[in-house]
C-alpha cells in the first residue's frame, strides 16, 4: 500500500505501527484527530514530500521513486538521519542492553551463555557506534558541502579536491553492512540459549532486535535510495562545471 497526501494520518498508523518512532522523528505529536498527511505536516512544517517519501519506503521495501527526490532538500535527508541516530543511540539501543541485563541477572542456570549474549550485544553497539560516528563526522558534513556548492554553483578548491578523492560512490561501496551481526544475536537467542532463561525478557529483547533490525534496514535503504541519488547527481553537475569554468580559464 502506497500512502498518499491525502489519507488520514492516523490511518497510517492503523496500517503499521511501527511508523510510530519514524512519526516522531519530524516532531509529530499525536492527537493530530482526523487530519490528513498532509494537514499535519503543514502544522509541524514538515516537506510532506519527504514525509511520503520516507513513511512509504520503510512500509515497502521495494518502494522507490525519483520523481519526489527534487521536492525535498538533502538538508531534510541528513536531518532525519540524524535523529534517527540519536533514536538508536539514546534509546533503543539503551532499553535492548537493559533488557539483557535484566535476563541475565533473572537466570540462575547457565548464566555463562547469557553473559555471552551481553558481550555479543557491547561489540555490536561498539560497531553501531563507530558507524554513526563516521557518518556524523565525514559522510553528512560531505553531502551537506556538496548541496550548499551545488545552490549557490560556488565551489572551493578543498571540496574540489575532496570530490576528486571521496565521491558517494565510495560511500556506497564501503556502506559497512551492521545488519549481519543483529541476526547472529537472534539467531543466539533463539537457537542457542539455554530454555532455562526467563522467556519473558528473551521475548522482550527478541522484538526489540527485530525492531532495531528494521529499522537500521530502513535507515541503510533511504541512505542509498534517496540521499545518494541526488548527491550523485549534484556531484556530476559540480564536476562538469568546475572543469568547465578552468577550461574557459586555461583558454583565456
Amino acid at each position: 500500500m502506497i500512502f498518499t497526501k491525502d489519507m488520514k494520518m492516523a490511518d497510517l498508523i492503523h496500517k503499521n505501527y511501527l511508523l510510530l518512532s519514524i512519526i516522531s522523528r519530524f516532531g509529530i505529536l499525536l492527537g493530530f484527530g482526523d487530519k490528513s498527511v498532509e494537514e499535519v505536516c503543514n502544522e509541524y512544517k514538515v516537506n510532506t514530500y519527504f514525509f511520503l517519501e520516507i513513511v512509504n519506503s520503510c512500509s515497502n521495501e521495494n518502494y522507490f521513486t525519483d520523481v519526489q527526490l527534487k521536492h525535498f532538500s538533502i538538508h531534510s535527508i541528513v536531518g532525519y538521519l540524524r535523529k534517527t541516530h540519536k533514536f538508536y543511540i539514546n534509546q533503543i539501543v539503551p532499553e535492548i542492553q537493559c533488557l539483557i541485563t535484566n535476563l541475565y541477572q533473572n537466570c540462575f542456570k547457565q548464566k555463562e551463555n547469557v553473559k555471552l549474549l551481553l558481550n555479543f550485544f557491547d561489540e555490536y553497539k561498539n560497531e553501531l557506534t563507530i558507524h554513526v560516528n563516521r557518518e556524523e563526522d565525514v559522510v553528512y558534513p560531505y553531502v551537506l558541502n556538496i548541496e550548499k556548492a551545488y545552490e549557490t554553483k560556488k565551489i572551493s578548491d578543498e571540496l574540489f579536491e575532496q570530490m576528486k578523492n571521496y565521491s558517494i560512490s565510495d560511500y556506497l561501496n564501503e556502506h559497512s553492512n551492521i545488519e549481519e551481526k543483529l541476526l547472529d544475536l537472534k539467531n543466539l537467542i533463539i537457537k542457542y540459549l539455554p530454555p532455562t532463561a526467563d522467556f519473558k525478557y528473551r521475548n522482550k529483547v527478541l522484538v526489540k532486535l527485530f525492531q532495531l533490525e528494521k529499522d537500521v534496514n530502513d535507515h541503510s535503504r533511504i541512505e542509498e535510495k534517496v540521499m545518494a541519488p541526488k548527491i550523485l547527481n549534484m556531484e556530476k553537475s559540480l564536476l562538469s562545471h568546475f572543469s568547465n569554468d578552468n577550461q574557459n580559464s586555461t583558454d583565456e
